[in-house]
């Protein structure tokens, strides 16, 4: 048979000889069109269907799933996709650490992408995860954010970016439904950008986010973005006949010697540099790394995640009681957006930066960034964690306190 001749392949058990996958008949357009041009309906939804909806529109070849709360729902969701033809393939894996290195196998093989897991599950599957940005691999993971510390619980926790800032893994921080849905469509393109090539993780806070609905618009589902190439790499796909680049590097850098060092060394370069790469890919879809809301004020919040919604609360009663707050958004936590942050505090006196995590992962990026570029005090809180809520009086109760000459906190 000619390579041109086509492959006649039998439907999938219970559908009918005629069936078409849903995917077939959706239309490849310009990922610049879909993103800013396209006509959009704004439908009321929650999280987890807002990454359903991503997902329908991301022409993904495979995902791997394996249940975990608050997560499961979406990748549930997937299972549906996949019946109606939008995924090309689908399956539950066995445990966390055997999705990790399949979705990882898939994505050497050239083929576009996709898991989902919440705090526990991707502490499980760390050292899988740990290895997909020295191998270039350049899938998704949808992290819906859990706690991870003990006593064991299902709330809201972030606490687990902070185990991923340092991988090399491109990660964002969605604040809402809205969010959700963009930047994982955005993942995908960027993550596959061959001067990036490097998976991309996207975060957003579990409950808040994923079980509670909002406003988000969408682009018609009759669209879809372009394929992933898979030969359009930092590293080739692997296949029978080019087994991967890391592969054929596995014999010198096995060995304790000067190359193996010098060789390791220059890949952890070349990923980190691939990481900075991705920022301008990351402004033609969402925009600035950051957004700011009254610039110059003199006291600043910066937040990301579902902490920002409570910022934009604190700003706005604020404004009623005569006191001008500023906001920065962090949309990108890896690449951090340094010099847009250094640019959009430079009139602060006084930074405030609210999470919902005991670790304080974000305030430490904030110093680490500033350090040299801002004479403000910069306050390590409030913080919230184990699942707890931020009352918006929380941040104005110490901004009250920020204000005073010998704040109850310490910097």
């Amino acid at each position: 048979m000619s390579d041109q001749q086509a492959v006649k392949v039998a439907p999938p058990p219970g559908k009918p000889d005629d069936w078409v996958p849903a995917g077939d008949l959706q239309e490849v357009v310009d990922p610049h069109w879909f993103f800013h041009e396209a006509p959009r309906e704004t439908v009321f939804i929650t999280g987890s269907e807002a990454a359903r909806e991503a997902i329908r529109r991301a022409n993904v070849d495979c995902a791997i799933s394996y249940p975990i709360t608050p997560q499961s729902e979406t990748m549930q969701q997937c299972g549906y996709l996949y019946d109606e033809g939008y995924i090309k393939d689908y399956y539950r894996g066995e445990e966390e650490i055997g999705v990790m290195s399949a979705v990882g196998g898939a994505s050497r093989a050239g083929v576009r992408s996709l898991t989902a897991t919440s705090g526990p599950g991707l502490m499980r599957g760390m050292e899988a995860i740990s290895s997909w940005p020295g191998a270039r691999t350049p899938l998704v993971l949808l992290n819906m954010c859990r706690v991870i510390n003990t006593p064991l619980a299902i709330q809201p926790d972030n606490i687990e970016i902070s185990f991923l800032l340092n991988t090399g893994i491109l990660h964002l921080h969605a604040e809402h439904q809205q969010d959700f849905y963009d930047y994982s469509l955005a993942a995908f393109l960027v993550s596959e950008e061959v001067d990036v090539t490097l998976p991309c993780v996207v975060s957003v806070d579990g409950f808040f986010v994923t079980h509670a609905r909002g406003h988000v618009s969408m682009q018609d589902e009759k669209y879809k973005i372009p394929p992933r190439d898979g030969w359009r790499s930092a590293v080739p796909a692997m296949d029978n006949e080019n087994p991967p680049a890391r592969i054929s590097r596995d014999a010198p850098i096995q060995k304790s010697n000067f190359i193996s060092y010098h060789m390791h060394a220059s890949w952890q370069q070349e990923v980190f540099a691939a990481v900075q790469r991705s920022a301008k890919y990351f402004k033609r879809y969402i925009g600035d790394q950051i957004e700011v809301v009254n610039p110059g004020a003199e006291e600043m919040i910066i937040a990301s995640g579902s902490c920002v919604s409570q910022a934009r609360e604190a700003v706005r009663q604020s404004e009623e009681a005569g006191r001008e707050v500023g906001l920065v958004k962090i949309k990108t936590v890896r690449p951090f957006p340094t010099q847009q942050l250094i640019e959009a505090v430079k009139g602060a006196k006084r930074i405030l930066i609210p999470e919902f995590n005991q670790a304080g992962w974000l305030h430490q990026n904030v110093c680490s960034a500033l350090i040299g570029h801002t004479q403000a005090q910069i306050a390590p809180g409030p913080r919230v964690y184990g699942g707890m809520t931020m009352p918006t009086e929380l941040v104005l109760d110490w901004l009250e306190e920020f204000r005073k000459p010998n704040p109850s906190f310490t910097f």
